[in-house]
């Protein structure tokens, strides 16, 4: 695995525990963007890892969907669940309703974390052969 794959990856985990601690505390809406993050962050590890880069939101969320939905190489809803938690990233950034509660934002947590994992043995499983 290549040494910014696996930096990336570590970006991920700690979005993903800092989601967590949001949660706990109280904050829906910062707990889901930080779960966005460690999505954005994983799809980003998986691209890195097939020389793929790019900067913007929606350049990593189509190429994803391009190199590892599409492709069935892995399960299309974690490209359901990256563009659905981009979405409620945004509306908790900019709207002034809130707009996600505690259980929504655990359930995107949830996502995020197996999202990781599953990229995680994909990228390890990769690695070995």
């Amino acid at each position: 695995m290549k040494d910014e794959t696996r930096k990336l990856l570590g970006k991920a985990e700690h979005a993903l525990r800092a989601a967590k601690i949001l949660l706990d505390a109280g904050d829906g809406e910062s707990a889901a963007g930080r779960a966005y993050y460690a999505m954005f962050h994983t799809a980003q590890a998986l691209l890195r890892e097939k020389d793929l880069r790019f900067r913007k939101h929606g350049s990593v969320h189509a190429a994803y969907g391009e190199h590892f939905a599409k492709t069935g190489v892995l399960d299309p809803k974690f490209h359901r669940w990256l563009i659905a938690a981009f979405n409620t990233r945004i509306k908790t950034e900019y709207d002034i309703e809130p707009a996600i509660d505690h259980e929504a934002a655990s359930r995107t947590i949830e996502q995020a974390g197996e999202f990781l994992k599953t990229a995680r043995e994909h990228l390890e499983k990769q690695a070995s052969s």
